[in-house]
């Protein structure tokens, strides 16, 4: 069984085995190392399963990088301080465009969503800012939303606000390999909506399960430098929640490539 705990900590050990060194966001834009891998965690729903990832880390000696909306199942100020107590980086996954179109309602155009939308980030960074000294950011794809929540800094620069890094702005991925598990899954690219990046380096180094990760590790074969995006609440050992996950994610997959074609 792929995306249980137990799988997740194989795939921890096989990385450190393998030698990388483990950065968060914020200490790979100040001072990036040259084998390393960077463990970002976007907390979009059952916070509870980030803390258990936070503490399989901690265990290990590893650092990570966790991104909390502003939602219910994701926000949480208990569970945010307990991550960062433990080490970890604490980042904003922010959907200000998203917002900003259901305080408006209608049907606005994407520039009138502007000013509203930056409010509502600037308001959102400093209570999360009142946990943790937020340096890094990273966009919610909110696939049934027609605005990318990062359209924002069309307008408006997040570095003046004192953050150093978001993802799909602020690292090389011709350099950096960029996997990510969406759509529960690692080759999740054809049924993501904007979790996805421009690369022609990486070409060779395809993925569809853990194991076969692992296994690319195992005979030294995987690049030097790693972003890799995991959705905690897909990774259960219960055989109830996992598959319930798996069928809600199948349902989800079909619906983001019918989204997908008609764009």
């Amino acid at each position: 069984m792929d995306f249980t705990i137990k799988k997740y900590k194989q795939l921890l050990s096989a990385l450190k085995d393998n030698n990388y060194q483990f950065q968060t966001f914020e200490q790979y834009i100040d001072s990036p190392a040259e084998k390393v891998v960077i463990l970002r965690h976007d907390v979009d729903a059952k916070n509870l399963n980030s803390l258990q990832f936070a503490k399989i880390q901690n265990e290990l000696g590893v650092k990570a990088s966790y991104y909390f909306r502003m939602v219910k199942g994701s926000y949480d100020e208990g569970i945010m301080k307990e991550i960062k107590n433990l080490g970890h980086e604490i980042g904003y996954h922010y959907e200000d465009m998203d917002f900003a179109k259901k305080d408006v309602g209608g049907n606005p155009k994407e520039e009138d969503l502007y000013e509203k939308a930056f409010k509502i980030f600037k308001r959102n960074l400093e209570i999360i800012r009142k946990i943790y000294p937020v340096k890094t950011i990273c966009m919610h794809g909110s696939p049934l939303s027609k605005f990318d929540n990062k359209a924002l800094w069309k307008k408006y620069d997040y570095k003046s606000l004192g953050i150093t890094g978001e993802p799909y702005y602020d690292i090389d991925f011709d350099k950096v390999f960029y996997i990510t598990d969406t759509g529960r899954r690692w080759d999740g690219d054809k049924v993501s909506i904007r979790d996805r990046v421009n690369s022609n380096t990486f070409l060779d180094y395809r993925f569809h399960s853990t194991d076969e990760i692992i296994g690319s590790l195992k005979s030294n074969n995987f690049p030097d430098k790693v972003m890799m995006t995991f959705h905690p609440q897909r990774w259960n050992d219960s055989l109830f929640d996992w598959s319930k996950e798996l069928l809600m994610q199948n349902i989800k997959n079909v619906v983001k490539s019918i989204l997908l074609r008609r764009k």
